[in-house]
């Protein structure tokens, strides 16, 4: 789920400054220069593509700046590490995929006084292993035994990602003779997909706002020694300087904060073949009180 790749020192920057302008440029909205004219500057937002709570999220907001708030909105594919870095250099002016005290506690101890922390727009979130509710595991302390049904394979994400990370530690703490596979994040859902239809045993690593939780009957694995950590809240982080350059952004995503049916009714949209700017839109405008609330002084 979450990524973070690796460069060396030297070739970070350019790295990142090839990534965040090649990317803004791919993604630039049409008619950017006569909202320019406007005098509205244009917002940029670091968006994790492929994590279906980043994107319905970052779409919804991003739907609100647009339509409420006058102004454009440029949003930007990048993994988890170059989207702290792109928020604290001032190349992203925000983020809404922030999952903190733990999955993202490093790339916060580095940033912080660098970024603005402004709240919570998920509540609740959690990561670790999860498996249809057919499986007979419950716990991460019963892979072992019934390892051969997963044909010894743990089916993850990006090669990486937090989550990744945190799989390789419960490895490790709980002994378990698995192999942890990389992949993506919409590979992983493919496998489960295949899987669940088949009624065949898998782990996959996996977390919480995502579509899955709607679309399939899933449970997560007790975790005794608490290896992936209590649940955490997915926060809003801005570059200090939005709120001189957009005071009203900064107050409504300060405000914007959604429930677990309601995000996941625009993931589950978007996984049935919506596109994401429509979902969003959709919610938006079906839902006008919930979005007023986030707007008003």
């Amino acid at each position: 789920m979450f990524q973070q790749r690796t460069h060396s020192p030297r070739h970070r920057r350019p790295f990142l400054t090839r990534t965040l302008l090649g990317l803004a440029a791919a993604l630039a909205l049409p008619g950017r220069a006569a909202w320019a004219q406007q005098g509205k500057p244009a917002i940029r937002i670091g968006v994790v593509d492929g994590w279906a709570d980043s994107v319905a999220t970052t779409q919804l907001a991003a739907a609100v700046i647009r339509s409420k708030l006058g102004h454009p909105v440029e949003l930007v594919s990048v993994a988890a590490g170059l989207m702290w870095q792109g928020v604290a250099r001032g190349d992203l002016d925000a983020t809404l995929a922030a999952w903190l005290p733990v999955t993202h506690g490093a790339y916060m101890a580095n940033f912080k006084d660098k970024v603005q922390v402004l709240g919570v727009n998920y509540a609740g979130a959690k990561i670790g292993l999860i498996v249809p509710d057919y499986v007979k595991a419950t716990s991460l302390a019963d892979l072992n035994g019934l390892r051969a049904d997963f044909d010894n394979r743990i089916v993850g994400i990006d090669a990486g990602a937090g989550i990744m990370r945190k799989t390789e530690e419960a490895i490790k703490a709980y002994g378990l003779e698995m192999r942890l596979q990389s992949s993506s994040g919409p590979a992983m859902s493919a496998e489960l997909d295949r899987a669940y239809r088949a009624n065949k045993p898998i782990v996959v690593t996996g977390w919480i706002p995502h579509w899955m939780f709607s679309k399939y009957k899933l449970h997560f694995l007790a975790d005794p020694k608490n290896v992936y950590g209590a649940e955490e809240n997915v926060h809003s982080v801005v570059h200090p300087g939005l709120g001189s350059k957009a005071p009203a952004v900064v107050a409504l995503l300060s405000r914007l904060s959604w429930r677990p049916e309601e995000i996941g009714s625009v993931m589950l949209a978007i996984e049935g073949g919506a596109k994401p700017e429509a979902a969003a839109e959709k919610w938006m405008h079906d839902n006008p009180e919930r979005v007023a609330s986030w707007l008003a002084p």
